[in-house]
């Protein structure tokens, strides 16, 4: 007798009724280069080192990289979350969100059989009363939620989380009977809409909203400070069929809520827009426009520009790989960034434009950030980068941040800070400021810029675009170690030697800490290279050299790297901020049998440390590994992260929520697919011995160039590169034996062996190669490989 199919492992069901409509002519002319059309990229070709010219044949027998649309529809449709059971907290429940407005669905606390809760938040919504510092008077400002209360008592749902038109759907069904919804926060405009098609028993549904108290979520955690109170309540106010929440600031300006209810046919849609404006009360006006104007025009209307959007983001990059559960888990993750980011969006908080009761409500610079933006590079995302452009907007507030005496040539970034880098006063528990070397109190944590200043180097990088080079880049980083040499003094061993600073999140302060030194490093031998590329003759050339040249050794002892000078690493911690040359500097790569013996037994000394190890811990564990080759490693580290951290919805939690863990364990699969560092492109360089299938397409890499690549049977059949920028190019490309390399007409293309799998190809900016194995053919469309074995959704499923 056959069994019902597990909707848990099989394709989702067909859409019906909130399908989107076929594109217009318009749309798909709009569209049609991110659809990947068809790129001539190979043909006959023979050796570089004796290549005769192309002839007509070699030519026209050219196969082209194929990426048709049905290879991106698979493999977001297989990853679309679904719940069979009802969430009951922001952990399990579907989410919504365009780097600004964002919404988490979860049953109502305390109702869970009567009401289901439509969280509403917003990144750009804070206080402004810097006195109080960055997590009191500073902070996010939870702003309230709408509880959606059926007619009848809830029995069951099935909601899809659909990733491809980032929507939600699906179906409450009740003891009065049924509601169909289906839901989006528009991809470029400030508007949840939510479509609720009630049954005949369900007619009376209701939607009511509840204000939250506009006061620091850190106030369930920490003692106010002196003198700080909550903001007055919101008032409530109509204007025709608009009401609007109007919350009044103590420190000037209101932030706005304001919704509508309109019926159409069979179905009421829900619109709902918040605002936020200081000093001045413009909000409520703006949040008044915004939902006249949407409520105008029906749900499918209104989606089908958020859909297109969609549309041309998901088709930036493609990524599969045999593992269901991790490709799955992957795609959710570029939806969940997309959700949580845009480059003119503040940079992403703790928990993204996501508010829930935390102790950490603002943004946070010792590695929360750093980990939030790194996949943007790989998967081909960099208008997603808040970080390069907040960092060169607020310049002037970097140097603000520092003591007074260094204000006019040093630039630092504190602990947390709100979206414009303010840090506000120095409050117990309110903040953490930069802090001065071989002073305490403040905590002298002063690396956090640098390492910021990593993310922007790594835009540049690919890009190439020299315009982040040079106008962001070199002077920030400048600031940033210019505020080291301050405190640089020679030792009686001749070398350079900072004074006390702290190793994020150890808890001591150490001499020669190897956070620090490890990005002054990193930050003097970058500055001297961009130097030479932008051709500026820096007066500070010199000193940069005598640093690289002088700087103490990074601090080891039998187990590894340790914290600093005296202080050896010896109890748990789940930062690796010890080991940042190892991963993601790369200025430590194993390049030696000491240097691997090296990263091998700190690696191994920090994760057998059990009790303060954190999701985050596993994910550089992941990277490292896949520094080294060790795809087995890697993968092993992933599943522990899977199995012990991440949530049900694909979140993560410590004593709040956040939102970078997840994330980086995406730049893990990316390490394990595709590493760039040191100007060669690694293909495929640690990948575990199951995954003998892997497709990846317009990965961007180091130097601005577009890789994609298919491996079949274990090993690698195909390597394209395509150059945005005309950099170098060295690839690794992992085939076996003599290979060939064409360009996208099918003619030969130069190229030099440096080492085993490993050329070196001459490229002209816009110019492709094909590199495979000598007389293959492969067949080059880019599809979805088959899973190894089924999985679980992810969400909720029975």
């Amino acid at each position: 007798m056959p069994t019902a199919p597990d909707p848990s492992c099989t394709p989702p069901t067909p859409r019906t009724a909130s399908a989107p409509p076929s594109p217009s002519r318009r749309t798909v002319l709009a569209t049609g280069t991110a659809l990947g059309g068809a790129l001539v990229v190979g043909g006959a070709a023979v050796p570089a080192q004796a290549a005769a010219p192309a002839t007509a044949s070699a030519t026209s027998a050219a196969p082209v990289v194929h990426s048709p649309d049905d290879s991106w529809r698979t493999v977001l449709d297989d990853a679309d979350l679904l719940w069979q059971k009802l969430p009951t907290t922001w952990y399990e429940g579907p989410y919504l969100g365009n780097g600004r407005l964002g919404s988490g669905i979860y049953a109502e606390p305390g109702a869970t059989a009567t009401a289901v809760r439509f969280n509403v938040q917003h990144s750009e919504v804070q206080d402004h009363r810097p006195e109080f510092g960055s997590l009191f008077g500073l902070a996010r400002l939870p702003i309230g939620h709408f509880t959606l209360e059926p007619a009848g008592t809830i029995t069951g749902i099935e909601w899809w989380m659909r990733l491809r038109t980032a929507e939600l759907e699906g179906t409450i069904t009740t003891t009065a009977g049924t509601l169909k919804l289906r839901a989006f926060v528009h991809s470029s405009s400030d508007l949840l809409a939510v479509e609720i098609t009630p049954s005949e028993g369900e007619q009376g549904f209701r939607w009511v909203f509840h204000p939250a108290d506009a006061i620091s979520p850190r106030a369930d955690f920490k003692p106010l400070p002196d003198g700080y109170t909550g903001n007055p309540p919101a008032v409530v106010e109509q204007h025709g069929e608009v009401t609007a929440a109007v919350q009044p600031l103590l420190a000037g300006g209101q932030h706005v809520t304001a919704w509508r209810e309109r019926t159409r046919d069979d179905s009421r849609t829900l619109y709902v827009t918040v605002t936020h404006s200081h000093p001045k009360t413009t909000a409520r006006d703006r949040a008044l426009r915004t939902v006249k104007a949407a409520s105008a025009l029906p749900y499918t209307l209104l989606a089908t520009p958020h859909r297109s959007w969609w549309d041309r983001f998901y088709r930036k990059s493609f990524m599969s790989l045999p593992d269901a559960r991790l490709q799955r888990f992957y795609w959710i993750q570029l939806y969940k960034t997309a959700s949580a980011a845009r480059k003119d969006a503040p940079v992403m908080a703790t928990s993204g434009p996501w508010l829930e009761p935390t102790p950490w409500p603002n943004t946070w610079w010792n590695l929360n950030v750093q980990l939030e933006y790194w996949l943007i590079h790989g998967s081909n995302h960099l208008e997603l980068d808040a970080v390069t452009r907040a960092l060169s907007e607020f310049r002037d507030q970097l140097s603000r941040e520092v003591a007074a005496p260094y204000r006019a040539d040093s630039a630092g970034i504190p602990r947390t800070t709100d979206p414009q880098l303010v840090n506000g006063a120095s409050v117990t528990d309110g903040g953490y400021g930069v802090g001065i070397p071989g002073q305490d109190p403040p905590t002298p944590e002063v690396g956090n810029l640098t390492w910021a200043l990593h993310n922007v180097w790594l835009s540049y990088r690919h890009t190439m675009d020299e315009s982040i080079l040079r106008d962001t880049l070199f002077p920030l980083l400048r600031k940033a170690v210019n505020y080291y040499l301050h405190f640089l003094a020679p030792g009686t061993d001749g070398k350079l030697h900072l004074p006390a600073t702290f190793s994020p999140e150890y808890g001591v302060n150490a001499p020669d800490c190897n956070y620090d030194l490890m990005l002054l490093r990193w930050g003097c031998r970058t500055l001297l290279d961009s130097a030479r590329q932008l051709g500026v003759h820096d007066p500070l050339t010199a000193r940069w050299q005598e640093v690289l040249a002088k700087l103490a050794p990074y601090p080891v002892d039998a187990n590894g790297f340790m914290i600093g000078a005296g202080v050896p690493f010896a109890k748990s911690h789940r930062h690796y901020s010890h080991m940042l040359a190892v991963y993601p500097l790369y200025e430590l790569t194993g390049a030696t049998p000491d240097e691997r013996a090296l990263i091998e037994k700190s690696l191994a000394h920090w994760v057998g440390f059990e009790g303060a190890l954190q999701g985050y811990t596993f994910t550089g564990a992941a990277s490292m590994s896949a520094l080294l080759g060790k795809g087995e490693d890697a993968l092993k580290y992933l599943g522990q992260l899977m199995s012990r951290f991440i949530q049900a919805n694909t979140m993560y939690k410590e004593s709040g929520p956040v939102i970078e863990t997840p994330l980086s364990a995406a730049q893990s699969l990316h390490d394990m697919v595709c590493q760039s560092w040191g100007g060669t492109i690694r293909v495929f360089p640690a990948l575990p011995a199951a995954w003998r299938e892997l497709t990846v397409h317009d990965f961007r890499t180091q130097g601005a160039f577009l890789l994609s690549a298919v491996r079949q049977e274990g090993r690698t059949r195909w390597v394209r590169v395509t150059s945005e920028a005309g950099a170098p190019c060295v690839v690794r490309h992992g085939i076996d034996g003599p290979i060939e390399i064409r360009d996208r007409h099918g003619r030969p293309v130069k190229y030099e062996q440096v080492a085993d799998g490993t050329v070196r190809i001459s490229l002209r900016k816009g110019d492709s190669a094909l590199i495979t194995a000598e007389g293959d053919r492969p067949d080059l469309t880019i599809r979805p490989v088959a899973p190894n074995a089924a999985a679980p959704r992810w969400g909720l499923p029975v």
